[in-house]
């Protein structure tokens, strides 16, 4: 390669087990380059290659501030996850986990093997569900047009601002309680349970305010009873919405438990 060559860099999209086959041909990644597995210690590696101008520390960095550039990337992560996912049960990594070369893939395999192997076998034949709950606000009820009233009284003002708190504050318990309830009863269908903070309305775009954000673990073979119990619950408590998206990869679940890790970096 000749000095003015551009140098390209390895991106990691997952680690997993042996896969025994080739992956599809036409499955491209990131930046547009194919997928393929690197092999050591009996642990497999997902990269592609991708240019140092972009994914080199200083310009990746400018790039993670560009809303379109992080949602074109992240698109193309998760395409090859969720490629994975059809013929394993990879461990996802870290968006935009890249090293200089094949050789630094190889020592991080070798230097997080226990812990890949943890949680390989913590994700084994499983995938992970997400189940949020959305408090709406009511709908206000129609009516006649009817002559103006007569000014309201300071005292019936605060009366009316008492009741709309009231029903405020007892649609925010009757969420929580169904809330709890539905995280216990689907806890029951998973092997391992996330509790993700709620999400900012303003952010996922989504109506209502969100009072559960979990992801459940749970084994390929049990998904059609888990997917069966929550959509019983839709439209069971009104002003609540209840949301399921998946099957995904474990992306919740790459963590030891017992120690807090993330991802590789």
């Amino acid at each position: 390669m000749t000095t003015d060559e551009p140098r390209e860099l390895r991106y990691v999209y997952a680690v997993c087990h042996p896969l025994g086959a080739p992956l599809q041909a036409q499955l491209t990644g990131v930046a547009g380059g194919p997928a393929r597995q690197l092999e050591h210690h009996g642990l497999v590696a997902v990269i592609g290659s991708v240019p140092e101008r972009d994914f080199a520390e200083a310009p990746l960095r400018a790039h993670l501030e560009d809303l379109d550039w992080l949602t074109e990337t992240a698109r193309a992560h998760q395409s090859v996850i969720a490629a994975l996912a059809t013929v394993t049960s990879p461990l996802p990594l870290r968006l935009a986990t890249v090293f200089h070369d094949d050789s630094g893939v190889r020592l991080m395999l070798e230097q997080e093997e226990l812990r890949f192997r943890r949680g390989l076998d913590r994700l084994a034949g499983r995938v992970e569900w997400g189940v949020k709950v959305y408090v709406e606000e009511p709908e206000p009820e129609a009516k006649a047009p009817a002559a103006p009233a007569p000014a309201a009284s300071g005292r019936d003002y605060l009366r009316r601002r008492r009741a709309e708190r009231t029903a405020r504050d007892d649609r925010w318990r009757r969420a929580e309680r169904f809330a709890q309830e539905l995280h216990d009863e689907l806890s029951r269908y998973a092997t391992h349970t996330r509790i993700h903070p709620p999400q900012n309305p303003e952010l996922s775009r989504a109506g209502g305010q969100n009072v559960l954000n979990a992801a459940y673990l749970v084994e390929r073979s049990g998904a059609e009873e888990f997917v069966e119990r929550v959509d019983a619950t839709k439209g069971r408590e009104r002003d609540l919405r209840v949301e399921l998206t998946g099957p995904w990869a474990g992306y919740s679940f790459t963590a030891d438990e017992e120690t807090g890790e993330g991802e590789t970096s």
